[in-house]
């Protein structure tokens, strides 16, 4: 869950409507200079499902007793984390192998990254478990994909790992839209040539309206928006604060991004 700050109350988004976002940045994304998104609908998908695994989780958050709101991603328990994420791939799977693909190797790079040194022991052994399991599974999968005619083209190492990054891109944008994150930069982001660096920045006076450079649209400005509910309050019991959320009202989130040359005109 992502806990968008709205002035005493906080609008908490569900991890599939901020994959949702990443799914419209993907549907929207390509031009001379970035290229096209292939295999398009895979892609798309894997971007829009990419968090597939908390769907049933954030239908029931966890009470955090520090803030007396709902846990977000960030405050989860490793053990929770690790065992929604490792049911992710095979859920997808169902419908699409090469987002199963992306999915899988998406979770797997949010812990790559993770610093094993600073955990228990018991919970290093857990990431290097997952990460030896999640793997297996690429290999799994990249080996029925590439036997395929219809994937081949695909999933050759270089197309698969461009993928990769565009997931973590649209991702990366996402959440800096939904948390405030601005100014942010966005690392490694695939381009026609090689990789690159990009801005993103809020604009003074427009809320929701930020900037991209370098511009990765066809289009020349581009809306997204994603869901949420504004819980008001702070709870000391869960099931209260459960309950409270599945009363709170639906907010719409939307989001305006424009070229870095456009930002300071009106829209």
């Amino acid at each position: 869950m992502v806990l968008h700050e709205d002035g005493d109350a906080v609008i908490a988004v569900g991890q599939p409507s901020h994959a949702w976002l990443s799914g419209q940045l993907a549907r929207a994304w390509g031009n001379e200079r970035f290229g096209a998104v292939s295999p398009w609908e895979e892609v798309c998908l894997g971007a829009e499902q990419h968090d597939v695994g908390m769907a049933g989780w954030d239908l029931e958050p966890e009470l955090n007793p520090e803030t007396g709101r709902p846990r977000s991603f960030m405050e989860m328990a490793l053990e929770t984390h690790l065992e929604l994420w490792s049911a992710a791939p095979g859920r997808l799977r169902a419908q699409s192998r090469y987002a199963a693909l992306l999915v899988s190797m998406h979770g797997t790079g949010l812990y790559e990254r993770r610093d094993l040194a600073a955990l228990e022991a018991e919970q290093a052994r857990e990431v290097r478990d997952f990460l030896r399991s999640g793997r297996a599974l690429q290999d799994e999968l990249l080996a029925e994909l590439r036997a395929d005619p219809a994937t081949a083209a695909h999933a050759d190492p270089a197309t698969v790992a461009r993928n990769r990054s565009l997931v973590w891109t649209w991702d990366s944008l996402s959440l800096a839209l939904l948390l405030d994150w601005t100014p942010h930069e966005a690392r490694d982001v695939p381009a026609r040539d090689g990789v690159l660096a990009m801005s993103l920045r809020a604009q003074d006076g427009s809320p929701g309206r930020c900037s991209l450079d370098p511009w990765p649209f066809s289009s020349d400005r581009v809306g997204v928006r994603c869901e949420g509910r504004r819980l008001e309050g702070r709870y000391e019991d869960e099931e209260e604060m459960r309950a409270a959320l599945g009363r709170a009202p639906w907010v719409t989130l939307a989001f305006e991004l424009v070229p870095a040359e456009d930002a300071g005109r009106g829209g």
